[in-house]
Formats: C-alpha cells, sequence, structure tokens
C-alpha cells in the first residue's frame, strides 16, 4: 500500500471567504444552506460537499452561481471523501461558524479564512484525506504594544466588541 501527499491550493477571490470541513451525510449541502440563510439571510455563497460512496458526486447547493461553481470545482480539486466547502460573501465565517459547526453531519472545520490557502491532502489506493490546511503564512514576529492596540481598536471599529 502506498500514499502520496499532495498540495491542493483553494481559490479565494477578494471580499471572499472560504470555510472547509469535512461532514458525513448526503443531506450536508442542504443542511449547511439552512445553516448559512439563517444566520447571515443576505448572504452570498456556494457550498459543495463530496459523496463518499454510493454515485460520489460533488452535491453543490446555494444562492450565487459564481460561488456554487467555485465551491464545486474546490471541492472536486480536493476530492476526499465527505469533504465540504462554503465560499461566503456578505457576511463573515464568525456569522456562520456556530451555526456551521452544529449541523448534525458536520465532523470537523479545518478552516474560516479569506487568507490563500491550502490543503493537504493524503492519497491511497482506496481514496483521498484531507490532513490539514496551511491557512495564510507563518508569523513574523510577537506582536508590540502598538501591535496590540491597533488589534484592540480594529475589533471595536468593525463592531465586535465596545
Amino acid at each position: 500500500m502506498t500514499i502520496q501527499l499532495l498540495v491542493v491550493p483553494v481559490e479565494v477571490p477578494e471580499k471572499t471567504n472560504v470555510i472547509l470541513g469535512q461532514a458525513h451525510f448526503i443531506k450536508t449541502v442542504e443542511d449547511i444552506y439552512e445553516a448559512i440563510v439563517t444566520s447571515v439571510p443576505g448572504a452570498s455563497f456556494g457550498v459543495a460537499f463530496c459523496e463518499a460512496s454510493g454515485r460520489r458526486l460533488v452535491r453543490v447547493e446555494g444562492n450565487d452561481d459564481e460561488l456554487m461553481k467555485l465551491a464545486s470545482r474546490t471541492a472536486l480539486n480536493v476530492a476526499a471523501g465527505h469533504f465540504f466547502v462554503v465560499y461566503l460573501r456578505g457576511g463573515w465565517p464568525i456569522n456562520v461558524l456556530n451555526a456551521i459547526k452544529h449541523v448534525q453531519e458536520v465532523v470537523t472545520v479545518y478552516a474560516a479564512t479569506a487568507n490563500p490557502v491550502q490543503v493537504i491532502v493524503a492519497e491511497t489506493d482506496q481514496g483521498r484525506a484531507v490532513i490539514g490546511v496551511v491557512d495564510g503564512f507563518k508569523p513574523v514576529g510577537v506582536e508590540s504594544e502598538q501591535d496590540r492596540h491597533e488589534r484592540i481598536e480594529f475589533i471595536r471599529k468593525i463592531g465586535y466588541k465596545r
């Protein structure tokens, strides 16, 4: 038995966030759809899910054709069983993550980001598995007092703290 490690880049368009995860059932795309529209009703999104048995199709839902196509292309590129991807505009992952995590089929969330992201995939004779993700870039140092002050101000400026 052999294993090959692959790095699959994920396209993240400007002003778009991506959420990557694993779930376990065909109705995942419908349930994630409901989780998003009830959390951020005006958000645009596309969600895709890779079936791991049966017809083994990429299942797609959403309310934005461009994001649905992007989600299906990303899911097909990763091609790991039960992998799902959500592309989101008009909302932030923080607005939908808890709802997505509470979808009964969701096993884990690997990343929620607008950064450049890569999926590390292991391929065997049976199929593919997501080993993890590379989200953004490695740190270059520890924040200074000025950096800390700017972070605190930014969080308040965008309305997440008072």
